[in-house]
């Protein structure tokens, strides 16, 4: 090669490293990110999904670190009451937790304290216990919570001789008890009792009420997928309906108010 060729190439590579050092000579290094941080405090939440009527244990409960900022009154810290999942184990639940949230001591209730299935009721809703057998309550495999129809059957004679007839006077109630079962108990997935306590409207207890003087009361079981769905009668068609009563010859009938 010759020594001009070189001599250029040598001078390239010079201005090309000169260059480099130039252009990173005139850049900053990156300052280092400020991390904020968030002051924690433990707060009890729940471990798992615990219904209504639940009684709780500390195996369902877990202390977990909650940002302080986004921590209410009504949550349980652990720095105010270390012993939570004591003090509150065997208390029952009035409304329904999900797994991670936070224990608020006002949706829970003292098993042994006054006015307990009082608590449970919402706000315009009675309470009125109904006798049952396995043959009337889908064979003992109803659980408080579920959600079930109330069938009458009446037996009633006629010209042609005995009649039965059943039609379904409540739809889509809530069952609050099996005698004193407010729950699952160690993991009983069956209750067989003799009297169900059920969540109804004014009007709807007290159709029931009459219900049980003519006949054989039934409790059918409804899907899950099926709550909320009630289809016959509503409370609307409810208050037009009536119940046919004879007495001593003659045919009365009696509303729903």
């Amino acid at each position: 090669m010759k020594p001009a060729r070189i001599i250029v190439l040598v001078i390239a590579l010079i201005a090309g490293g000169i260059a480099a050092m130039l252009a990173g000579g005139g850049q900053k290094p990156p300052e280092p990110v400020q991390v904020a941080q968030v002051e924690m405090a433990d707060v009890l939440v729940a471990k798992s999904n615990i219904g209504v009527g639940q009684k709780i244990t500390p195996a369902e409960l877990q202390w977990q670190p909650w940002p302080i900022t986004a921590v209410v009154p009504t949550f349980v810290r652990k720095s105010a009451m270390p012993d939570a999942m004591q003090k509150l184990s065997g208390t029952i639940v009035r409304y329904a937790f999900v797994a991670g949230e936070p224990i608020n001591e006002g949706k829970i209730i003292k098993a042994d304290g006054s006015g307990f299935m009082a608590a449970l009721l919402p706000s315009g809703k009675r309470a009125i216990s109904t006798e049952i057998s396995a043959e009337t309550s889908a064979g003992g495999f109803i659980l408080p919570n579920d959600r079930v129809d109330v069938i009458l059957t009446r037996r009633e004679k006629d010209d042609k001789g005995d009649r039965t007839d059943s039609e379904t006077i409540l739809s889509d109630v809530r069952v609050l008890a099996i005698d004193q079962t407010i729950g699952e108990k160690d993991g009983q997935k069956v209750v067989v009792g003799k009297t169900a306590t059920l969540e109804l409207s004014p009007g709807q207890a007290e159709l029931l009420a009459r219900s049980r003087q003519m006949g054989t009361l039934s409790l059918a079981l409804r899907s899950l997928a099926d709550a909320g769905r009630n289809e016959n009668p509503t409370e609307d068609n409810l208050n037009r309906r009536g119940i046919n009563m004879l007495r001593y010859g003659v045919s009365t009938t009696s509303s729903v108010k």
